[in-house]
This record gives C-alpha cells, sequence and structure tokens, in this order.
C-alpha cells in the first residue's frame, strides 16, 4: 500500500473516530456529570494529538488536536440543547394555557434577565413540569399562551417557535464539519510536509554525491574537471557553482556549462 493511501486512510479512520467521539459524549451528557466527562475529554484530546501529530507529520498535529476538540466539544453542546426540543416536538402536546405566575428564574440559562412562568390548563389544573422559562416582559400573569407541553411533565413547556431545534441541528452539524475539515487539512499538510522531507533528503543525497564527484575527479588536459548534470537533476547549475567554489573550483567560460576548472 502506497504511503499515500494510507494516509487518506489513517484520515478517513481518524474522522470517523472523531465523529463517534462526538455521538458518545452525546450519549453521556445525558446521563453523566462533568466528575466522568471532563477526564474523558482530556483522554479524547490526548488520543487526538498522537493520531493528529502523526499525520500531519510535524507539531501543528496538536493544534489541529485542540481545534477538532473544541469544535466536537461545539457540537455536543448544541447537540445536548436540541435534546429536550426535539423530545418535546416529538411527543408534546399542544394546549393552550394561562399564566398564572411569574418570578426570577434561580438558573438564568443562556440570556440574561430570564424569568419562570407557572401555567395553568382551562380547567384550572396546573401544567405538569418545570416552569416556562422566557425573558422578561415576554408574558403577564393572566396571559393565554400556546405551548408544546410534556405529557410525561419532564420538559420544560415550550411556545411552538421555540420548541424549534432546526438551527441548533445546523450548528451541531457545522462543527461536526468542521472538526472533519480539519482532520483533511492536516492530512492534506502532513502530504506536503512528508514530500518536502523526501524532496530535501533527496537534494542533500545529490549534493552530497556532486561534492565527491568533483573532489575526486581528475582533470582533463586544459585542467577541467566535467560532471553530467542529469546525475543530479535535482540540483541546479548556481548550488553546483557555489559547492565548485567550496572546493577552491572556477566555473568555466560557457554559461551553464557543468565544467569546473581546477
Amino acid at each position: 500500500m502506497s504511503r499515500g493511501r494510507h494516509r487518506i486512510l489513517s484520515a478517513i479512520g481518524i474522522g470517523c473516530y472523531a465523529l463517534a467521539a462526538i455521538v458518545g459524549f452525546f450519549l453521556l451528557a445525558g446521563h453523566h456529570g462533568s466528575g466522568l466527562l471532563v477526564p474523558l475529554w482530556i483522554a479524547h484530546g490526548v488520543v487526538l494529538a498522537v493520531l493528529l501529530t502523526k499525520l500531519a507529520a510535524d507539531e501543528t498535529g496538536l493544534s489541529a488536536a485542540l481545534v477538532v476538540v473544541g469544535a466536537s466539544l461545539v457540537a455536543v453542546y448544541f447537540a445536548d440543547l436540541a435534546r429536550d426540543d426535539l423530545a418535546l416536538e416529538r411527543r408534546g402536546e399542544r394546549i393552550t394555557a394561562t399564566v398564572v405566575k411569574e418570578w426570577l428564574a434561580p438558573n438564568q440559562g443562556r440570556e440574561v434577565n430570564t424569568y419562570d412562568y407557572a401555567l395553568a390548563r382551562r380547567d384550572g389544573t396546573r401544567v405538569r413540569g418545570p416552569a416556562l422559562q422566557a425573558r422578561s416582559g415576554t408574558f403577564a400573569v393572566g396571559q393565554t399562551v400556546t405551548v408544546l407541553a410534556d405529557p410525561e411533565g419532564v420538559l420544560r413547556p415550550r411556545t411552538p417557535g421555540d420548541a424549534d431545534a432546526t438551527g441548533t441541528v445546523l450548528g451541531v452539524g457545522a462543527f461536526a464539519l468542521l472538526a472533519l475539515g480539519i482532520v483533511a487539512a492536516t492530512a492534506r499538510r502532513g502530504a506536503i510536509v512528508v514530500r518536502q522531507r523526501e524532496e530535501g533528503a533527496r537534494l542533500a543525497e545529490q549534493e552530497h554525491t556532486l561534492r565527491e564527484a568533483l573532489r575526486t575527479a581528475s582533470a582533463d588536459v586544459h585542467g577541467f574537471v566535467e560532471v553530467h548534470p542529469g546525475h543530479y537533476p535535482d540540483v541546479s547549475h548556481r548550488r553546483a557553482a557555489g559547492i565548485a567554489g567550496e572546493l577552491g573550483l572556477q566555473p568555466a567560460d560557457e554559461p551553464g556549462s557543468w565544467r569546473f576548472r581546477r
């Protein structure tokens, strides 16, 4: 298997691993706290750093790993935000309720100045589950509002427009694609770095061979040493003249000639 093909397969494998990690952390986020998740994120970052450093063939793999972990973390965050909205869209019951009480939310959530609103059905029974949450002034006590309510009383009721998870799901996809893009860019950079190293090693070897040839070759009757440029395809004439000068040789009068006078 060629190294290029191996690099492509490695990038695909790392990309699949990054996506699997996003899914895994999303599933764990709903059942476990930071005591477990933080060490797992650190371990995930270390694994990515090792894999991407090898893929990049230089230290830029560390930076790439940090970006992939960051993008994955944001993708999991958005997916966790969308979890309740998707569940409410799936099983929520659309009802018309009346705001019976409002108070400043102890947990301000994603926005400042957030209030909780207690709701009651038309028959006077309270809507099960946590209170409706919105910014101050959105609703007033006595106001009638249409919401999606969780029949199980687990999820917070939301207005139909607020329960739309489309934007959040798009955010998940965008950051997941960002993580994959970083892996692909790292693989491409790794291929360039390896090629440059190979070209540099080949050039160094040709320069060494040229140096030895100029140093050991016998001069002709006119005092010239001639080498064949076809043996040194990566060495420019200017560089060859420089090597000859380092050995005390002078270039011939013909422009572009690979003949040098002792």
